[in-house]
């Protein structure tokens, strides 16, 4: 709390000075009075540099989706796990560890992370992304041979981090107040210092609790940046984002039953007091150098630095005696150090009357996570006289009848009362000593590609022809692979009218494995196959847009774990070919005055389409991690004159239906999730200094959850028994906040 009452002082001091400066006007980027009303922007007709494509987004032969900071102020949106995917046809978030990191899936398998148009994804991060510092997120559906050096081919989503736009001061202040004590101050301050030189500095400090008794997330941000114009040719962004992260331990929003999901209250928790939180310190560093040679070439060349320390703590259950569970509470440190090299050209050309649109780069990746897992006991013990373990007792309704245990189910205690063994980490010895091959992933990549898009008919017509060449070596937990290959990429693209354009894709993609089958045998990567057409159109001068694509992605070389292995056997098999189809269907803009509207459905679906294990894995099952069925909708009235001008209201809503799991235990279970619906509003009032702003969530207070089925270990060491695990969604809460644009 202190340090967001410090924070909400800075602001007051921000504010008063703005006053003072009688000269200085608002200048907010996303935000105009146009003819005595307020414009809202939701839509953005081109991407950011570093999607690298220097081009119209409805000229791209791809279905891209951006979603300003517009619409993320409008919905109060604080980090990518937050509501973010609301905005996006068939995204949706997975695995979320109490936000500790975002798992974003689409088109049937997770997405890759991407900041500034380098591939920060990791097997335990990025850090669950704050939008205090995000300027916008581009989302790239399929394979993106034009970023990516390897990856699912389900698609990306790229960050693109507030830089410095050398216009004269403006900025915001804002505090947002919340359910579950939350406290969140965020400065945002943009000015000239010179005529070649501007400066940016967003602040956030946020206190938050949860629903759940003893959960946290306290964060603190500070993000310079600075950009000089080193000529008129040449300009320098470096930018620099300081993060510490403390939150209650990993595991504390899981729940788990054998009965189903969402048998236990939504406030349910496994958790205690007094166990230490996970505390996570990142810093990123990137440097933009840009020149232009002339109006038709420009030279792009980056460096980005990603080193993010954690000393974690997770608790788990270790065993169960019939319902009866015994928690394992461990502890963690590591580093996640990331090293990334980009330069690429753009340049434009004509050979009479054909135009060639010319990108042409390389990639260099290194990135290396050591983890020291050494230090883990159990949590709960055994009653001496009855054999009962003094641990929440899975039986909810049992606990509470024998008034054991308190109203949440757990044996009441101070601390953890099995601490024979822990030792503190030995820091004499380096973590990548401790860590060993065991505790550590490590992956090395190149990537050189070159793409023409060759315009005809005076570039109504577009055809896109490109290469990507990549080697990739990985080192995951002991397991070497090596692996290189050339993705091949055709686009066609053409406009039917300045307002329309119909496109058609085919692109590759490959992932490396590093798993193992019981021959000794390293499995071979996994390549995609992506085709995908779709109609692009800007209704109304380009207000509001549309796309409708659909497409089908196959895989091979897929592996699952092989079903003979022991607890603790690495062993996999080949899965076979898999095949994710779908249609997607996004509108977004201002359809009349003063009312903008986000739409989306998708249909997908996800399928073993060839398998080499027919009697666990047959033609025709599902692959885990999406939902058949999705939609979401975002509408917001903005009044624009008359007494109540500048008074907005929200409404919006999301839908999930036939959703299957991701399914990471040695368990099968053919018991589906309920469909997800929520529903949020909001209500607003806004002048060209004020915005007040108070949203609430989950309108109708229903029970939302995440969850799959997973194989508990039982109290013999051997055996399994299939279980449930459940994530649930906050009831019904609210935010407001005040904000003030100088």
């Amino acid at each position: 709390m202190k340090n967001v009452l410090i924070c909400a002082s800075i602001l007051g001091s921000i504010v008063t000075f703005a006053q003072e400066k009688d000269s200085i006007k608002s200048n907010n980027i996303e935000e105009v009075v146009v003819n005595g009303r307020y414009y809202k922007r939701y839509v953005e007709k081109q991407g950011s540099s570093s999607l690298r494509l220097d081009e119209a987004l409805i000229k791209i032969p791809q279905n891209i989706s951006i979603i300003t900071n517009k619409a993320l102020e409008d919905q109060q949106v604080t980090t990518l796990s937050d509501g973010v995917l609301r905005n996006v046809a068939g995204a949706q978030r997975l695995e979320h560890w109490g936000d500790m990191y975002t798992r974003v899936n689409m088109r049937g398998a997770r997405a890759a992370a991407f900041m500034n148009g380098v591939n920060v994804t990791s097997s335990w991060g990025p850090l669950s992304e704050d939008m205090s510092y995000v300027d916008h997120i581009e989302f790239i559906k399929g394979p993106s041979g034009f970023l990516m050096s390897n990856g699912e081919p389900s698609g990306i989503y790229n960050i693109v981090t507030k830089k410095p736009t050398g216009n004269a001061l403006n900025g915001t202040a804002r505090v947002t107040l919340g359910s579950f004590n939350m406290y969140r101050g965020e400065a945002d301050i943009d000015t000239k210092i010179t005529d070649k030189v501007a400066f940016r500095l967003n602040l956030m400090a946020q206190n938050k609790n949860s629903f759940r008794d003893y959960e946290f997330n306290d964060r603190y941000i500070i993000n310079p940046s600075i950009k000089v114009n080193l000529s008129d040719k040449t300009t320098l962004t470096a930018e620099y984002i300081y993060q510490k992260a403390k939150m209650s331990e990993v595991g504390s929003a899981y729940v788990y039953s054998f009965e189903g999901y969402g048998t236990k209250p939504r406030e349910y928790t496994i958790t205690d007091p007094n166990l230490d939180p996970t505390r996570v310190t990142n810093n990123t560093v990137n440097l933009n150098l840009q020149h232009k040679f002339n109006d038709s070439w420009k030279l792009t060349s980056q460096l980005s630095y990603v080193n993010e320390y954690t000393m974690g703590s997770d608790i788990w259950p270790s065993m169960f005696e019939g319902n009866y569970m015994l928690r394992g509470l461990n502890y963690w440190e590591a580093s996640n150090e990331m090293k990334f090299g980009q330069i690429f050209l753009n340049g434009y050309v004509k050979t009479g009357s054909i135009s060639h649109k010319i990108l042409a780069g390389l990639d260099l990746g290194s990135k290396k996570y050591m983890a020291d897992w050494s230090q883990s006991y159990g949590l709960d013990k055994f009653n001496e006289t009855n054999d009962i373990k003094l641990a929440p007792d899975f039986n909810y309704w049992y606990n509470l009848a024998t008034n054991n245990y308190d109203s949440n189910g757990r044996y009441p205690y101070s601390g953890p009362n099995n601490t024979a063994g822990y030792k503190p980490f030995d820091k004499s010895r380096p973590l990548s000593e401790r860590a060993g091959a065991g505790g550590t992933i490590e992956q090395n990549y190149t990537g050189l590609y070159l793409q023409d898009e060759l315009g005809f008919l005076d570039d109504a017509l577009r055809l896109t022809l490109a290469a990507r060449y990549t080697t990739v070596k990985e080192n995951s937990y002991g397991s070497k692979s090596e692996a290189n290959k050339v993705t091949p990429r055709i686009g066609v693209s053409y406009s039917i009218n300045e307002n329309m354009s119909a496109y058609a894709l085919y692109d590759q993609a490959f992932v490396p494995q590093s798993v193992i089958l019981r021959s000794g045998e390293y499995v071979k990567p996994i390549t995609g196959n992506n085709i995908e057409i779709g109609v692009k159109k800007d209704w109304f001068g380009g207000k509001w847009n549309t796309t409708l694509s659909a497409y089908n992605i196959t895989k091979n070389n897929s592996t699952v774990s092989d079903p003979t292995n022991s607890p603790s056997d690495p062993y996999s098999i080949l899965l076979g070919k898999t095949r994710v189809q779908g249609i997607e269907f996004d509108l977004k803009g201002e359809i009349t005055k003063g009312f903008n509207a986000i739409f989306n459905y998708a249909f997908t679906e996800n399928k073993i389409t060839e398998s080499n294990d027919p009697a666990n894995n047959p033609v025709g099952k599902r692959i885990p991690g999406y939902a058949k069925h999705t939609a979401n909708g975002w509408l917001n009235y903005t009044f624009t004159n008359g007494i109540l001008e500048g008074v907005g209201l929200s409404f919006g809503g999301t839908y999930m239906g036939d959703r299957s799991s991701w399914n990471w235990g040695s368990a099968t279970s053919s018991l589906n999730m309920n469909d997800y619906v929520k529903f949020d509003a909001g209500l607003s009032w806004e002048n060209t200094k004020f915005r007040v702003n108070f949203n609430v969530f989950n309108l109708f207070d229903r029970y939302l959850y995440s969850g799959s089925s997973i194989g508990f270990l039982q109290s013999d060491g051997k055996t399994y028994k299939t279980g449930y695990y459940t994530q649930a969604d906050a009831p019904r809460n609210f935010r407001i906040s005040i904000g003030y644009k100088f």
